[in-house]
């Protein structure tokens, strides 16, 4: 058998599942659902990419399905291998379709490729759809994503269009009249699309060298979460070793008015991260004052983690660093004002409360009476923010929105990294508005960012932040403008090449077959009849 003979077998076999022949009835619509492969592989494709993109949240997507299952499983990790296995899929199915027509073999895809693909559109309708009702929140990443990946999808669209030209062209010279015209319209609109769309694309690291941004500041989400258990004075140690400027936390008051660090509130309140059911198997808390400091401090603030391995990074630990996370316990807000004044680090912080007043007045106490500087507490919450400034003035305030913090004269801005715009977050830092952005953990976030000018970002891989040393990219627009237009004049050569040689070929065989019709017609009479 020949190399092209086993092409075709492999193709036909792996796109029809049939390895001998086929029928000529079964290539009815065959067109239609090799359309219906490409579409469903580029739909693949893009459900893959806001995957990836939105890994930066992952976190907050396992935290939405434990508050709605009571149960903690890495569901992004779920979705994204099954996203990975449908996209390789889809996309294996188009290139064995690719390599029949490029072998003149017809289109047979087998009706058990039907159900999958079938069952791959309901699965990202699915994602699609509960991303939409659930985290809302997470589609302002793929268009913020695209100003870090838009200049390079451009590029591989370039060198993805110059590959698949041939097979293009192929069809397009096999074609009768009018299907050509319909080829060749579509082939030039899709072409010039992808030519064109740098005329549209703008990023905050097309910029001039000179022009990047100071490195942003690391804040410890929570500590080092990916290091210790979150929330631990493990976590916090850890993330002193990431040279953070501040701690992010989360404060909550005990039943006899002791500030403690605890994220989880209302019906998960220690749930997740501790192991109350094991020690009070009959209770159910859903409010930090249902505990005294004394029963709180009883209870296991380690032992989920290593079980659970939220970030999968439990490997990465020694055995001794495994065993101090096992025996994390629940710290005091006052055991991290302590560890932030002997480093002189800043400290930031919710306070998830019923009784805003009277919790904020003993907050304020609690950090007045542990002496650390006053300069280094970042003030958050909203609510009694007068009576904080009034007791405390030395307090800098930060603001959750634009609105308060231009109607209070502020300067210092706490927000979602996907609730600001980099043109905005360029405007506030020439207006010398400290910008804190929450929460970047992966490096192309950091790197936009840190194009754009953010001063800070909240993080939890403050470990792997603080070894970057410079953005992913940054070009400067004359570089990108250069780059793109030789990108785009080297396909056109490429592909002017492909049509000519094609047409070529196809003009070449079909003089030979006219001359072999003439030669058959002109010496049938001299030859013998069978």
């Amino acid at each position: 058998m020949t190399g092209n003979s086993c092409c075709r077998l492999c193709s036909r076999g792996l796109y029809s599942c049939h390895w001998i022949g086929l029928s000529e009835n079964r290539s009815k619509h065959a067109c239609s659902w090799f359309t219906f492969v490409t579409l469903v592989s580029l739909l693949s494709l893009c459900w893959m990419y806001i995957c990836v993109v939105t890994f930066n949240d992952q976190d907050d997507i396992n935290w939405q399905g434990f508050t709605k299952l009571k149960w903690w499983v890495n569901w992004f990790m779920v979705g994204i291998i099954t996203s990975a296995v449908l996209a390789s899929y889809c996309i294996l199915l188009l290139l064995f379709a690719l390599f029949q027509v490029a072998l003149g073999e017809q289109l047979h895809l087998h009706w058990l490729h039907k159900i999958f693909l079938f069952f791959g559109v309901i699965f990202i309708a699915s994602g699609v759809t509960g991303i939409s009702l659930g985290w809302q929140q997470e589609w302002p990443i793929v268009p913020l994503s695209l100003q870090a990946t838009a200049p390079f999808l451009q590029f591989g669209a370039v060198g993805a269009l110059t590959l698949l030209s041939p097979f293009v062209f192929q069809r397009f010279h096999k074609a009768k009249q009018g299907s050509r015209r319909l080829i060749a319209v579509a082939f030039i609109a899709v072409s010039a699309a992808i030519f064109l769309c740098p005329l549209l694309i703008w990023s905050p690291c097309l910029i001039e060298l000179d022009e990047l941004p100071e490195k942003p500041k690391l804040i410890g989400h929570r500590g080092a979460p990916m290091l210790a258990p979150e929330n631990t004075m493990m976590s916090f140690n850890r993330s002193v070793a990431c040279g953070v400027t501040a701690f992010e936390t989360d404060v909550q008051l005990s039943k006899d008015r002791i500030p403690f660090l605890m994220h989880d509130n209302k019906s998960e309140f220690l749930l997740r991260t501790t192991n109350v059911k094991k020690m009070f198997p009959d209770g159910h808390f859903n409010n930090s004052a249902n505990l005294t400091w004394e029963e709180l401090q009883s209870l296991n603030a380690g032992e989920w983690f290593i079980k659970t391995d939220p970030f999968r990074s439990v490997s990465q630990l020694s055995e001794e660093e495994k065993e101090t996370a096992r025996n994390q316990t629940i710290p005091s807000l006052l055991q991290l004002l302590n560890l932030a004044k002997q480093h002189n680090i800043s400290v930031i912080f919710d306070l998830y409360s019923s009784n805003q007043k009277n919790d904020t007045v003993d907050i304020v106490n609690t950090i007045l009476s542990s002496g650390i500087d006053s300069s280094l507490i970042l003030w958050l919450p909203p609510a009694e923010r007068q009576y904080v400034n009034s007791t405390a003035p030395g307090f800098i305030q930060f603001y959750d929105n634009e609105a308060d913090m231009l109607n209070e004269e502020g300067n210092h801005l706490n927000m979602k990294y996907s609730k600001l715009g980099t043109g905005k977050i360029r405007e506030l830092r020439r207006r010398n508005v400290t910008v804190n952005l929450w929460v970047v953990n992966e490096r192309w976030l950091f790197s936009l960012m840190w194009c754009a000018g953010a001063s800070s970002v909240t993080t939890n891989s403050c470990h792997l932040l603080k070894d970057t040393d410079w953005p992913d990219w940054v070009m400067t627009p004359h570089t990108y403008k250069i780059t793109w237009m030789l990108a785009d004049a080297a396909s056109i050569l490429i592909m002017t090449g492909l049509f000519l040689w094609l047409y070529h070929r196809k003009g070449s065989e079909k003089r030979r077959d006219n001359i072999s019709a003439w030669n058959e017609k002109e010496l049938s009479p001299f030859l013998p009849t069978r």
